[in-house]
């Protein structure tokens, strides 16, 4: 066995509807509900969101709003990001950082979902 890639990761969120305003409306990710369930799509990737802990079984042993740190991999330009993000008064932790991702070094910026998650934007090569 091999693992090649994420294919998916659960977001539990205490707010639908804010929820779906930040990683669509603000992020830009697609958003799809079928059967009650509701999902995030960019790329090839998903986020499913589960309305309340372990929604659907099996599930996380903790499953928490607000507990999650992760990062995705944008295009672009990061001073330009940032400004837009500005803009949209998006709840912003960081002004443009350089960090260090899976591909090596990027320009991040954080900012904070509406559950309290930590949502990184890492920009690679610009």
């Amino acid at each position: 066995m091999k693992i090649q890639a994420f294919d998916h990761i659960v977001l539990t969120t205490a707010n639908l509807e804010k929820c779906l305003y930040f990683y669509a409306g603000l992020l830009g990710l697609r958003a799809e509900e079928k059967d009650g369930r509701y999902a995030l799509y960019f790329g090839a990737q998903k986020i499913n969101i589960h309305r309340k802990p372990a929604e659907f079984l099996p599930a996380a042993a903790y499953p928490l709003a607000g507990s999650l740190d992760l990062c995705f991999a944008a295009e672009g330009d990061a001073e330009a990001a940032y400004a837009e993000l500005r803009a949209k008064n998006a709840p912003l932790v960081s002004e443009v950082v350089i960090r260090h991702g899976a591909r090596g070094t990027m320009k991040s910026i954080y900012l904070r979902d509406p559950d309290g998650n930590l949502v990184e934007l890492g920009f690679y090569g610009k």
